[in-house]
């Protein structure tokens, strides 16, 4: 498998589209947000739309050219992914940026976290059915960069019905509040790069499940602690993730964040190898 990323631009996310929305939050989700963290909403793009964006999302999964990665593991050559992701879609397929979708969720941002949001980047994850990797509890802060501070939040969009079975989004209420807990590399194995919170460092037995229709949506801040479980359904559970931030800068208080010290050493010497 080759990596043809390069030969692609970064997507300029920030630039305005000329498309108004046609969706918007209401004031009681946006309070809604604020208090627990979270927030789900039933539509986000005209219904429409959804087809559209679908095929597109599939495309970029059935014609893989070295773009998709395994969160759940250590994918090897001629290995399908237990959980296959794509970092950037839209750097793959730039029309996803001139969507409804994307016109609306850049709108709903900034009702959620002031005019001075926008969107930052983007994810695609592809949980095959019947597939026994659940994405695990984690912050999406433990991925960043411990020397900045963040204001962001994520959208995550379902473009099939997401339902228990086949792994619809899951919060802690409350849990935007905490500092970024302990995280391990997914089972403990540093050269995994996703990430998950360590075992029985945390109760999450206050988590809320948040059932979808097509084309609705979760937001959630960077700190909320989230969780997928796995696809038992006869589809593909199809996620496609929009980033944005109100602001991010260096901190005045230093941080460490051991996890991500460790994939890279293990990086770092499997490459050598």
């Amino acid at each position: 498998m080759t990596d043809s990323s390069s030969e692609f631009p970064v997507p300029d996310y920030a630039a305005t589209s000329s498309l108004p929305p046609t969706h918007l939050l209401t004031a009681e989700q946006v309070t809604f947000f604020h208090e627990h963290g979270y927030a789900s909403v039933d539509a986000v793009m005209p219904t429409d739309e959804i087809e559209i964006v679908r095929e597109i999302y599939d495309h970029l999964f059935v014609d893989d050219t070295g773009r998709q990665q395994d969160l759940g593991g250590t994918q090897r050559v001629g290995e399908k992914a237990a959980l296959p992701q794509i970092l950037q879609p839209s750097k793959f397929a730039p029309a996803l940026l001139r969507t409804q979708l994307v016109a609306n969720l850049k709108a709903m941002m900034k009702q959620l976290q002031g005019e001075t949001t926008v969107m930052v980047g983007d994810h695609a994850i592809n949980k095959p059915p019947h597939n026994q990797a659940a994405t695990p509890w984690h912050q999406d802060e433990a991925y960043w960069n411990p020397a900045r501070e963040y204001r962001s939040l994520s959208a995550w969009v379902a473009l099939q019905p997401a339902t228990l079975v086949n792994g619809c989004m899951n919060f802690v209420p409350g849990s935007h509040r905490l500092e970024v807990i302990p995280h391990r590399p997914i089972g403990d194995n540093p050269l995994t790069p996703g990430l998950e919170v360590v075992p029985g460092t945390y109760d999450f037995s206050a988590a809320v499940a948040c059932e979808l229709p097509a084309g609705g949506a979760t937001f959630h801040d960077g700190r909320t602690l989230h969780y997928t479980a796995p696809n038992n359904s006869d589809d593909f559970r199809r996620a496609y993730i929009a980033m944005g931030s109100a602001y991010e800068r260096p901190r005045e208080e230093p941080r460490r964040f051991p996890w991500q010290e460790r994939q890279r050493a293990a990086r770092a010497t499997a490459a050598q190898t």
